[in-house]
């Protein structure tokens, strides 16, 4: 969660940027020669894409040593692994369990089908990274890594070739090895690639109104309809209306029909599959069910019985007022906004907010990309995921933003001196030092470095790995045969803090966790595993508990 901060500063990055002021005078240096290099490596786009995919995916597995693979925590990750797992069974949807009570958990639908809530891009991805390496992690890398050589090749098309890369590699400094999106299951890469897709294809078909373009653009559309559908509306909405301002592009509208009919062909053929109607999906129908909030959603009660965090609790209370009676509602919209723009730093990094200022000034040439961020900041306001989730589509015209401003800070003139250049390379350096800074401290990690690591914003590494599910995973992996595991939570369990997952072939994994329904219904599913050893699983205590489903401790 953000700090409670608006500016996202903790006392860390202060630290860090006095570290990286040391930085300045080689900068100063050899800023010219470095100008130079970069140039001549701008010229060569290929090897410019090529270079910032490689990177971050480099960046991380040296991080490997101390930070190793991360392990699912989080409802929604947990999802979109079931999602990855029902795809490698060669299917859409899973059967309907027939004790189905037993394996309810968040974000799953278990009638009609057993099925994640969640749309099927994440998780084709996390699949795609177990057939390659046979871990899913390996498939949020690969997404990682196409979303900053995308970003790159979308600034391309709205930048010089030196200020492209330099995005790309701020891309990779925000979004790359220490972002909580490369570090964990819950997504965001794969969407921001796509947004990248359709945003870079659109200035190149105003320039050369080419089929290949149009086809990228259908394809970004596509991908956008697997990962985020409800966003998807406010991605088309941009579109239409860079269209409206130049309609001579409207003949190529068929070869982005090409691309991106296919695709949303597959996720009417999920939603089929999954609640049997080729309209409804998978999040819809689980909002009616259950209630729980999704971006489809407009007024959710969480589920009774359970205990919010502070920050869901916030959450609520300002979905409370902004939907309740009254006759504010503006006023209540504003406030939810007001709330939310602390996220926003997520996609920012600290020094480069007098560029994002600066950008103000671009605004009379840049209106499109002004009116598609305040499409999806008042769009996605009415969504109940978080920022960080909702606006990964925009996430490149963020990075655009910043680059715009910088660019324009570079040209600040004081009694006719050029000293903007100066102010940029300070605030290049400060940017890249920062990154510079929190991933030695990642690389070199230790104890003695716990304390200060405690205080860094947004950044995702498992050094507070999931030790408690890391130790009960370790202390089933240690009990041989088949089992079958009950959970029994605490009176206080926190909300959407699950235990029980599944894989999507409950009958025939190793280990099924089932809901303890209390003693005459849970001798329902052990007479239906009649082979399995039961055991039960107390979360909730301050060391969770293993023991045998009579009392034995393991």
């Amino acid at each position: 969660m953000p700090p409670e901060s608006s500016v996202g500063f903790a006392p860390a990055d202060w630290a860090l940027f006095g570290f990286t002021a040391l930085l300045l005078a080689a900068a100063f240096v050899w800023r010219r020669g470095l100008q130079r290099a970069l140039s001549t490596l701008a010229l060569n786009s290929r090897a410019c894409a090529v270079l910032v995919f490689a990177l971050p995916i480099a960046l991380r597995l040296l991080l490997l040593p101390r930070h190793p693979a991360p392990a699912a925590e989080a409802s929604n990750e947990f999802s979109h692994l079931l999602v990855a797992d029902t795809l490698l069974h060669g299917r859409l949807a899973n059967p309907a369990h027939s004790l189905h009570q037993f394996f309810e958990t968040a974000f799953v639908l278990q009638q009609p089908t057993y099925s994640s809530m969640y749309p099927m891009g994440e998780g084709a991805a996390q699949a795609l990274g177990r057939l390659i390496s046979g871990i899913p992690w390996t498939g949020v890398l690969i997404a990682t890594g196409t979303f900053c050589a995308a970003c790159y090749w979308m600034l391309r098309g709205w930048l010089p070739p030196l200020w492209a890369l330099l995005g790309g590699i701020f891309a990779i400094v925000e979004f790359g090895p220490l972002c909580q999106w490369t570090n964990s299951y819950s997504g965001g890469s794969l969407a921001a690639a796509a947004g990248c897709l359709v945003f870079g294809a659109l200035p190149r078909l105003r320039d050369y109104g080419r089929p290949r373009d149009a086809l990228l653009l259908g394809i970004g559309l596509g991908i956008s309809l697997l990962t985020q559908p409800f966003e998807s509306l406010f991605l088309l909405a941009a579109v239409i209306l860079f269209f409206v301002q130049r309609p001579a592009l409207l003949r190529v509208c068929g070869f982005a029909a090409v691309a991106v009919i296919p695709l949303m062909l597959v996720m009417l053929l999920q939603n089929r599959a999954v609640t049997r109607s080729w309209t409804t999906l998978p999040e819809q129908l689980h909002t009616y069910q259950y209630g729980i909030p999704t971006p489809l959603t407009i007024n959710p009660l969480p589920t009774p019985h359970v205990r919010l965090t502070a920050q869901q609790e916030t959450e609520y209370k300002v979905e409370s007022l902004q939907h309740g009676q009254g006759s504010d509602s503006l006023d209540k919209f504003l406030l939810r906004l007001e709330y939310r723009v602390r996220f926003y730093r997520f996609f920012f990094l600290p020094p480069l907010y007098l560029a994002l200022f600066a950008f103000l000034f671009t605004l009379r040439h840049q209106w499109w990309l002004a009116a598609t961020l305040a499409i999806f900041a008042f769009g996605t306001n009415l969504s109940l995921n978080s920022p960080i989730d909702s606006l990964a589509i925009v996430t490149s015209l963020f990075v655009l933003a910043s680059v715009l401003g910088l660019r324009e800070v570079s040209r600040i003139r004081i009694h006719n001196n050029p000293i903007g250049f100066e102010i940029a390379t300070v605030l290049i350096v400060l940017s890249l030092g920062d990154f510079a800074g929190w991933y030695s401290l990642h690389l070199f990690e230790n104890p003695s470095l716990y304390p200060l690591l405690r205080y860094e914003t947004w950044d995702s590494l498992n050094h507070d790995h999931p030790q408690r599910r890391t130790a009960v995973k370790r202390q089933l992996t240690q009990i041989d045969g088949q089992l079958l595991v009950f959970v029994r939570y605490g009176p206080h369990h926190m909300y959407l803090n699950e235990w029980v997952w599944n894989e999507a072939d409950i009958d025939h994994a190793r280990i099924v966790f089932a809901r303890d329904l209390g003693p005459q219904e849970n001798e329902k599913l052990i007479h239906y595993y009649p082979k399995r050893k039961v055991l039960l699983l107390e979360p909730d205590t301050s060391e969770p508990k293993v023991q045998d489903y009579q009392g034995e401790l393991h």
